[in-house]
């Protein structure tokens, strides 16, 4: 039986793709801060899920992880789903900094810990294959500067991913990454209050995820429409896309 470890398990994308997960057959480690949902997802699940409440920029959150990997009876995959994000033209340092907590501090913490696990087991047992997953975003392909935050600390998470993988290959650890840079999707994260441009829903958004994870994609962007965009930007040279005016939401109206 397989086992995924989920930070960030308690909405949107992160639980959806838990129940799936356990609808499988797999053993899920559902993690986040909303005790709630955790308890929901353990009654639903009583055979495919266990829990424990993580708060990925606390200190103790490894210590914790590692808590519900012991419930879990070891770990195959983790995917890393937890963040956050604002529309923050004005700079907003409360805003920028728990950004930076979250996506990278957090990130960090847990991700660095995961790899570490996967080459130990590695190095003491021969077992290979553990996989690390995490949920960046088409964000990270471009500074942008409503996002300025958020876009920066996705392309942390990118660029944090690329140097393990360079690692785990150095180190002959056996680990291998898969990256999921999704477009918007209607979750939490969005401002309820504004529309977004070819927003996807979680209902047709988490399929891909779980396929990306399960065919062993390296990289996965969801879905056509956001790949092809993401291309184009890319080929944007630097001195245009700064002068570009990128508008990513309005005003929703009645």
């Amino acid at each position: 039986m397989k086992r995924i470890l989920i930070m960030g398990a308690t909405s949107g994308m992160g639980r959806r793709v838990a129940e799936d997960f356990a609808r499988m057959g797999w053993t899920v480690g559902a993690a986040g801060r909303n005790t709630a949902a955790l308890k929901e997802l353990a009654t639903a699940f009583p055979d495919n899920i266990v829990t424990e409440s993580i708060d990925v920029t606390s200190k103790d959150a490894v210590k914790k992880m590692f808590v519900l990997v012991g419930k879990m009876g070891g770990m195959d995959v983790l995917l890393f789903n937890s963040g956050v994000g604002y529309e923050n033209e004005s700079l907003d340092l409360g805003k920028e900094i728990h950004t930076v907590e979250v996506d990278v501090v957090g990130f960090t913490r847990i991700v660095s810990a995961a790899y570490r696990y996967f080459r130990d087991l590695e190095r003491a047992t021969g077992e290979t294959g553990g996989r690390i997953a995490a949920v960046t975003s088409v964000a990270s392909t471009r500074g942008i500067a409503q996002m300025a935050s958020y876009s920066a600390s996705k392309r942390f998470q990118r660029t944090y991913l690329e140097a393990l993988e360079q690692l785990s290959r150095r180190q002959e650890a056996g680990v291998k990454f898969t990256e999921i840079r999704p477009g918007w999707v209607d979750t939490p994260l969005l401002n309820p209050k504004r529309v977004y441009p070819l927003t996807m829903s979680v209902d047709y958004v988490a399929p891909m995820i779980e396929a990306a994870i399960l065919k062993g994609k390296r990289v996965a962007t969801i879905d056509w429409r956001w790949k092809a965009i993401c291309a184009v930007w890319q080929l944007i040279p630097r001195s245009w896309w700064v002068n570009m005016d990128v508008e990513l939401s309005k005003e929703k109206t009645v």
